[in-house]
């Protein structure tokens, strides 16, 4: 839901873009605004390094995992 300050920004902005005649200046604005999403998206998502152990017990291996297989027996001496 929009507050009303938002909806007064938004209708400002609009009525401010209107004004703009000049298609490279509506293109220069349009450009302005992917960056600006890009800027807000890429800062909102930062990535941490993942510490040391954190997949601790995330995964379980077999208790004959270092056993030989059956299907290689032909090949072993």
């Amino acid at each position: 839901m929009l507050t009303q300050l938002q909806y007064n920004t938004d209708n400002l902005i609009y009525s401010k873009v209107s004004m703009l005649y000049s298609e490279q200046l509506r293109q220069e604005l349009m450009y302005y605004i992917d960056y600006l999403l890009v800027k807000q998206f890429s800062s909102t998502k930062k990535r941490q390094k993942p510490q040391f152990g954190c997949a601790k017990g995330s995964f379980v291996l077999a208790p004959d995992f270092d056993e030989p297989l059956d299907d290689f027996n032909e090949y072993m001496p």
